[in-house]
């Protein structure tokens, strides 16, 4: 149930140490280093950059390995680290063995080349995962690369410009958990739905601005500890977004556009009535709380559910939970319960009541997070809103027409198409 939970924040296993490119064991003799990078005989075709998944129960983790005949790196995007070297790296035919020394914790990658695919484990501090490695594929990079002034440093975004731009910008906010710019939850699927929003309003002419999150991705740095982040941080980096754009001549309007819960936080950040319009899309209609329990009462046992209950209970009253059972460490462990505290403070109903320029709410009715119910509150708290229902777009923004098996799956499909008509209604609105 990882992928379908409103709060998707998935769990570290590597500790980041920056962009260190070099061995933390330089105490080794040269002598030492290249017997350790002694290569025995070896499969050429292991050769290059792959990229795969830590196969870590309920955060699955992206790593990219950068494989040469005598040494090589790690980076793992998620963490904020690039290409990390080897400690040492041997290859038998078409078997791995790395040997990787990261601030003191020993990582251990080993691994048989098949069929274009390595298959082996990564083993650190006494736990040992499964590990599938494909061969890297490099994003084509499609936009401006800009950065942002924010509270701590500065927010890298993605400025999709139009060939033939007609002065519109639409900011895109995703949705909750480890979610990047592009719609996809890092560690875990990719279906590329912001990515596929940002491309095809540029089509049409409207340029716009997705970004990752703060402490994730591309701007893992601007959140030093996880216990740092506060909901109100997200509100205040699109208000710096917003500000940031409007200097730029080639925009004439500013449209906010959310995701999930970024629908909350687009709502929010319209309230200050500098923008052009707001557009929700699959936002909740109700405070957090009373979805989490809804979707976890899905999937947890009495007892689990109970302790669920009272722990959000505390969270609402702005106080932390102690001892917290280990099955649901990935949605209460302490390190998040700061974000959680200053996020239940709102409820959507009131916060859209708030908006004074126009609304649009888009919602799917194959949704499996956020329902039809959450639209009909939203509209009822705003009745100046527009709202707009798609028949068969679930909660990615894709057209599904089976079960909840294929509902579940979309979310790592990136390439199924957004849903028919999405675009068009958002565009429709902005004109």
């Amino acid at each position: 149930m990882r992928k379908i939970l409103y709060m998707a924040v998935a769990s570290v296993l590597l500790t980041a140490c920056g962009n260190d490119k070099t061995s933390s064991t330089d105490l080794a003799t040269t002598e030492q280093t290249e017997s350790s990078q002694e290569v025995i005989q070896m499969n050429e075709a292991l050769l290059g950059k792959w990229q795969g998944m830590i196969e870590i129960p309920q955060s699955p983790l992206e790593i990219i390995l950068d494989l040469q005949k005598t040494g090589g790196n790690i980076s793992v995007p998620a963490q904020g680290l690039s290409e990390f070297s080897f400690e040492s790296v041997q290859y038998d035919d078409s078997e791995i063995e790395i040997k990787i020394d990261l601030a003191g914790s020993l990582i251990k990658i080993e691994g048989t080349y098949e069929k274009e695919q390595i298959e082996g484990t990564f083993t650190q501090n006494g736990q040992t995962f499964p590990i599938t490695l494909n061969p890297y594929t490099e994003a084509s990079i499609t936009y401006e690369e800009h950065t942002v002034p924010v509270l701590g440093g500065e927010l890298k975004v993605a400025l999709q410009v139009p060939e033939q731009p007609t002065g519109e910008l639409v900011i895109i906010h995703a949705g909750s958990g480890p979610t990047n710019k592009d719609g996809n939850t890092i560690g875990g699927g990719s279906n590329n739905s912001l990515k596929m929003i940002a491309e095809n309003l540029a089509e049409q002419g409207i340029a716009s601005i997705r970004f990752d999150k703060r402490g994730i991705g591309e701007n893992t740095a601007l959140i030093a500890k996880e216990e740092d982040l506060t909901f109100e941080m997200y509100v205040q980096d699109v208000t710096s977004i917003v500000n940031y754009a409007k200097k730029d001549s080639r925009f004439t309007e500013v449209h906010l556009l959310g995701h999930s819960e970024g629908a909350l936080i687009m709502a929010i950040a319209a309230q200050k009535g500098n923008v052009d319009s707001l557009i929700s899309i699959a936002g909740a209609g109700r405070p957090v709380d009373e979805i989490l329990m809804e979707q976890l009462a899905a999937s947890l046992p009495p007892n689990l559910l109970l302790e669920s209950e009272k722990a959000l209970e505390q969270l609402k009253a702005g106080n932390k939970v102690g001892k917290v059972s280990s099955e649901l460490q990935s949605l209460f462990r302490p390190s998040v319960q700061p974000y959680m505290i200053s996020w239940l403070k709102y409820n959507p109903q009131q916060e859209i009541n708030d908006v004074i320029v126009p609304i649009l709410i888009l919602q799917g009715k194959m949704d499996i997070q956020i329902t039809e119910e959450d639209a009909e509150n939203l509209k009822l708290a705003n009745s100046k809103a527009q709202l707009h229902y798609f028949d068969h777009m679930n909660h990615v923004l894709k057209d599904i027409e089976g079960n909840r098996e294929q509902n579940v799956a979309s979310y790592s499909n990136p390439k199924l198409p957004l849903t028919s008509g999405l675009v068009e209604e958002i565009v429709k609105f902005i004109k």
